[in-house]
């Protein structure tokens, strides 16, 4: 299946205005306000594609695209539906604002406990999740941007009272998101001889190197990022004492939560009491990716350029933004640990703090070893390792081959991966998280790789698996009921699975729509440079200009209209071929091909007039 990022996105819209504009006005539903992760995510679908594309612009109704207003007719017409935004905005957050006015991060019903005869507590389901600030940091930043260029285009005194009440609680939410995920990270320094530290040396060893030489491979790759942890950041004193000790190994990234005895953060923004920690001090995979994810739109072209951040959130930012750069590093590090055979390349990855091993973590890595190789602009040697592990996990997550009986693969679809949530028994029932969008990740780092990529050979590839895996994630939409043209109906390809059951998977259908945005990024850029077809358009451009002057050396009679308009086309299409012959070779060698062609037809007309005479 064509990744079509427009159409689909169009697509996507469509059934977005039908399943949540009941009549014309927005509709939560019997799920809407019970959890702030999937209420975030739904606002995104329409948000991000708003504030990312251009052409799907909702804040000036006079350049509103028709195809645009067309999908979304449902929600209205395209002076009312920023109105309608802002009013659906304002609701959320005031949704998810505590009694004691702070941000409410609550993940509500994503909360699940471990045991299914027990029944979670109010205060656990209130727990914030990094989920929800990671999500509140897009969300926040979207809003801002609309805000920012409606409030100049609406004459309406209500709706521009609503934005200024609307802009003060998005600025304080996106700072309590970034306090948040501040709090949210964690090192875990641990003794080789733990079993955590048998783990990481068994993964990053691969069983054929002795622990202790892991260990001083390990000291010597990450003596310079320990060092800038140490002196960089700010950590409990037990863990800055550990961390000291070369001896040790550590992790970094984020805890599913608010780490426990983590201090609140110094803000002057009046974001109410921050509220105690419960995770514990682990780094968790699926979080860590989140986070990241995040972080990154802090520092995103658009937000800078349009000044989004206050200068309180530009300090919080770059707080954030060390430990974006800290945690690439780290785990970037241990996915290519080794020349020869890298890590991530021993499929599936197992985890030291939950002691779990899945695809799902091996996508995960693959994922942060994607943020930093567009980072740092990666190797051709880096991405083609990097896309050979993509197409094995397609593979192995019966994605681009079929599923067989019994196959332990589709647990990693439905009911998904449970991760234990460290910490949570301790205000109730042991909680777990459960992630079921593996398909959805994959495509997005898929296609996020291939614009990356400026090798041909490993672009093809990554293109090619991209819309194989499109094709998967298409065909689980839901066909009929609630959310018909939305996801996740995993029956659709695997008809062996129970039926689905719940609310329809706003996760999985914001995992989409970015894809989709990835997608449109991918198409925006130059395609890549073919060095052989400049040399043969540089060939052909020499000869066309040379035949086009001999071709001027001939006589044209003032009655000889027809040649005349021969010859300016050729001037034309050469003149065009001549401009994108660098960037473009191949369209110039098919420009040149069709300017040779006339001026051979014209040579060849004077020719047999000459011979006919």
């Amino acid at each position: 299946m064509q990744i079509n990022p427009r159409q689909q996105l169009l697509d996507i819209w469509q059934a977005i205005s039908r399943h949540s504009f009941e009549g014309g006005e927005w509709d939560w539903g019997e799920w809407g306000g019970r959890s702030s992760v999937a209420d975030a995510e739904r606002l995104l679908c329409l948000m991000y594609p708003a504030t990312e594309i251009p052409d799907f612009r909702l804040d000036d109704p006079d350049t509103t695209q028709r195809d645009v207003q067309t999908a979304l007719k449902g929600a209205g017409g395209r002076v009312e539906i920023p109105a309608k935004l802002v009013r659906i905005l304002a609701e959320f957050m005031r949704t998810y604002t505590a009694e004691d006015k702070r941000p409410s991060f609550a993940g509500g019903y994503y909360f699940e406990a471990c045991d299914p005869d027990e029944e979670l507590t109010e205060e656990q389901r209130q727990l914030g999740v990094v989920d929800s600030f990671s999500m509140s940091i897009t969300l926040c930043l979207a809003t801002l941007g609309f805000l920012k260029v409606y409030q100049g285009k609406t004459r309406r005194g209500e709706v521009r009272t609503l934005i200024e009440d609307l802009r003060a609680a998005t600025e304080t939410r996106l700072t309590a998101a970034m306090v948040s995920l501040l709090r949210s990270f964690t090192v875990n320094v641990f003794d080789p001889d733990e079993p955590q530290g048998r783990v990481l040396c068994g993964m990053l060893g691969e069983g054929r190197i002795s622990e202790r030489v892991v260990a001083a491979r390990f000291q010597r790759r990450f003596e310079a990022l320990r060092a800038t942890i140490v002196e960089s950041l700010v950590l409990g004193v037990d863990i800055a004492d550990r961390l000291k000790d070369e001896n040790l190994l550590f992790e970094c990234g984020w805890a599913w939560s608010l780490v426990e005895d983590s201090p609140p953060v110094d803000t002057t923004d009046p974001i109410g009491p921050q509220p105690a920690g419960v995770a514990r001090p682990t780094p968790y995979l699926h979080f860590t990716v989140v986070a990241l994810d995040g972080i990154q739109d802090l520092f995103s072209d658009r937000t800078l350029t349009l000044g989004l951040l206050t200068p309180e959130q530009l300090r919080l930012a770059e707080a954030l933004r060390l430990r974006w750069e800290i945690t690439q590093q780290y785990w970037s590090g241990i996915a290519r640990f080794a020349d020869t055979a890298w890590p991530l390349e021993d499929i599936p990855w197992r985890t030291t703090g939950q002691r779990l091993e899945s695809e799902y973590f091996s996508l995960s890595v693959a994922s942060i070893l994607v943020h930093d190789l567009v980072r740092r602009r990666a190797t051709d040697d880096d991405l083609t390792r990097t896309v050979a592990v993509m197409e094995r996990l397609a593979e192995r997550g019966r994605i681009i081959s079929r599923m067989t009986g019994e196959d332990r693969a589709v647990a990693l679809h439905v009911p998904g991966l449970r991760l234990p949530l460290q910490g949570s028994s301790d205000t109730g029932p042991p909680m777990q998280w459960t992630v079921a969008d593996f398909s959805a990740q994959l495509l997005k780092r898929s296609i996020q790789l291939c614009a990356l990529s400026r090798n041909m050979s490993s672009h093809d590839r990554l293109l090619m698996l991209a819309e194989r895996i499109l094709d998967h994630v298409w065909k689980r939409r839901i066909r009929d009921g609630e959310g018909v043209g939305l996801w996740d109906n995993v029956q659709a390809v695997y008809p062996d699975v129970p039926a689905r059951q719940g609310p329809l998977s706003w996760n999985v259908t914001e995992r989409v729509v970015e894809c989709m945005v990835a997608g449109r990024r991918l198409y925006a850029q130059p395609p890549i440079r073919s060095a052989e077809l400049a040399a043969h358009a540089s060939s052909l451009l020499s000869e066309a200009t040379h035949l086009l002057g001999n071709e001027h050396l001939e006589p044209t009679s003032s009655q000889d209209t027809s040649r005349a308009l021969a010859l300016r086309s050729v001037e034309v299409r050469l003149s065009r071929a001549r401009e994108i012959a660098d960037r473009q070779p191949g369209t110039a060698v098919a420009l040149t091909m069709e300017v040779l062609r006339e001026l051979d037809s014209l040579a060849l007309a004077r020719h047999t007039a000459s011979w006919g005479g």
